[in-house]
């Protein structure tokens, strides 16, 4: 036997794991396609928001925060409905919903504060869902960034992955897939990649030098999602958010290949709600692109306002910030926006200052560095944040004028099809900036303006002052081009709450676990339909420090 536990995936979720078994003094390999640069797998690129309940945190903001809360946000988002017949695809999935949201609400800060994880005092307020008290979305700021971002997150997992002796990290081995015995897994087998000494995220090469088996008591199948193949997604892609765009952009590496959960398949494991997803809808082309496609998202603050590809402002729940496949099926479902692959923000300079953010450690090089009077410099000072700027002067999706006049003609000019008609757009817009001179409002954008101001976090980091976009003390005058995407699978291998990962009965297979994306985040599909942001880290974290309890108690 070459070790106690094998894990195929060196991202988050895998390093979670094998910290809770080299702690309780077993051995493991850690096999992943990658080189060594990219431990720490997508953990390491993200903004690193962490879904906290009722934190010390909210509570200096003024949150009032609870359990019975967030469980109603988390069931309202997540929509299950695949609970009939003898093995439901959601049975296990609500399960670990419930049991992640206990733990949000319970020992996760506390424990990540253990492990090195540290936090800034900023709560942001993501994902605000579809205005209705019982539906989708996060009733209050749940959102906690940590100080380094991404890479404060998966960084103290990676080091103690490094700095452990019972844990052997074998980069370049591709898993092509399991050995089973009298029907329980008992190792793995696949390609010895060429070396490669590729940046981190940057394409690596996929020449084969040699092969390899590993024998084990366990392995456990960390391996992601399939967000970085655009046909995969296609594949999967579910009826009921249209069809999907021709042209989309990518929000993580090249490797994110999905290839581990077909082969785990074509083993008769199951894998369920394979058609959920989350792709986010203000993505921007990255002008410094680290690999193929290379997608940034915008967190938008509320106050842009949101048009289609023919200049239309899309309806409510399509705002800012508030239901991300909500506005998806918009965009995809409307007969004649379906051959338009994009969207538009259009704000100004007042605006975009302070309520544009981009995800990603390296587009937040304040609170990735841990540079608290950086932070303050950017996040309250008279420029937005330098990475914005960049992007708003070197962006191929950036559109800025003095008049609006020039604005669309830019945004014509940019897309080449001649859709937006000036007048039409000036209505819309003048007829928004009427509504917000008053404390009140009927539009629904509006309120949620006023609302977001009443919290004193979005009112000090993320939003504006309602003014009118077109008064010229606010400008220049600012379009961006958005495209869809990719990020998350939300559905994958099905497991019951110790991650044993099951089979087509619904049974156990001896020796295999799942965990992370790979799993759906929990039981192949924790978040159900819907996430509530913050919880993709989160959900990582949970099943990896599961799994490695359950296997250091049982190998």
């Amino acid at each position: 036997m070459d070790a106690d536990v094998i894990i195929i995936g060196a991202g988050l979720a895998g390093l979670v794991a094998s910290a809770e078994l080299a702690r309780a003094g077993k051995s493991v390999i850690i096999v992943e396609q990658e080189n060594a640069a990219n431990l720490g797998g997508q953990a390491f690129w993200s903004f690193g928001g962490i879904f906290l309940v009722d934190s010390p945190m909210q509570r200096r903001l003024g949150v009032k925060d609870s359990l019975d809360l967030a469980w109603q946000d988390w069931q309202g988002s997540a929509g299950w409905d695949r609970l009939d017949g003898p093995h439901p695809e959601d049975e296990w999935a609500q399960k670990w919903g419930r049991a992640y949201v206990e733990f949000a609400a319970g020992e996760k800060r506390s424990w990540l504060q253990q492990q090195g994880v540290k936090f800034t005092p900023v709560v942001g307020w993501a994902e605000r869902g579809s205005l209705t008290a019982g539906g989708h979305g996060n009733s209050v700021p749940r959102f906690h960034v940590p100080w380094g971002t991404g890479t404060g997150i998966s960084e103290p997992f990676a080091d103690r992955a490094r700095a452990a002796d019972a844990v052997d990290l074998r980069f370049r081995h591709r898993v092509d897939g399991l050995l089973v015995s009298d029907g329980a897994v008992t190792g793995v087998r696949g390609a010895i990649l060429t070396p490669d000494d590729a940046p981190r995220g940057v394409s690596s090469s996929r020449e084969v030098v040699g092969e390899f088996e590993l024998s084990t008591q366990a392995v456990v199948i960390a391996s992601g999602g399939i967000g970085g193949d655009h046909e995969l997604v296609r594949r999967w892609w579910p009826e009921r958010l249209g069809t999907p765009p021709r042209t989309m952009v990518t929000g993580v590496p090249a490797h994110v290949d999905g290839r581990m959960l077909d082969i785990a398949a074509d083993q008769g494991v199951r894998l369920v709600n394979r058609d959920r997803m989350w792709h986010y809808t203000e993505g921007l082309q990255n002008w410094h692109p680290v690999w193929p496609g290379h997608g940034i998202r915008i967190l938008p603050g509320p106050s842009s306002m949101w048009l289609d590809a023919r200049g239309r402002r899309l309806p409510a729940p399509g705002l800012p910030g508030y239901d991300t496949l909500g506005t998806l099926k918009l965009l995809r479902t409307t007969p004649d926006l379906v051959d338009h692959d994009y969207s538009w923000f259009v704000l100004d300079q007042t605006i975009i200052k302070k309520e544009f953010a981009l995800s990603g450690s390296e587009q937040n090089p304040d609170i990735t560095n841990r540079d608290l009077a950086l932070l303050l410099r950017t996040r309250l000072g008279r420029a937005a944040p330098g990475p914005v700027e960049d992007f708003k002067r070197e962006g191929a999706d950036f559109v800025v004028a003095d008049t609006l006049t020039e604005l669309v003609r830019g945004m014509n000019a940019l897309t080449g099809d001649e859709l937006l008609d000036e007048d039409a757009i000036r209505r819309q817009i003048e007829a928004r900036d009427r509504e917000v001179v008053n404390p009140y409002s009927k539009d629904a954008q509006t309120i949620g303006i006023q609302n977001s101001r009443r919290f004193r976090g979005d009112r000090l980091f993320r939003t504006v002052p309602a003014h009118a976009i077109l008064d010229p003390r606010h400008g220049p005058l600012i379009a961006v081009r958005l495209w869809i995407v990719t990020r998350k699978t939300l559905g994958g291998i099905q497991t019951d709450l110790d991650g044993r990962a099951l089979d087509e009965s619904g049974m156990p297979i001896p020796g295999l676990y799942a965990t992370g994306e790979a799993a759906g985040f929990g039981g192949g599909g924790a978040h159900g339909y819907n996430a509530l942001e913050g919880t993709f880290l989160g959900g990582c974290l949970f099943t990896g420090r599961t799994v490695g309890r359950v296997l250091a108690g049982v190998v």
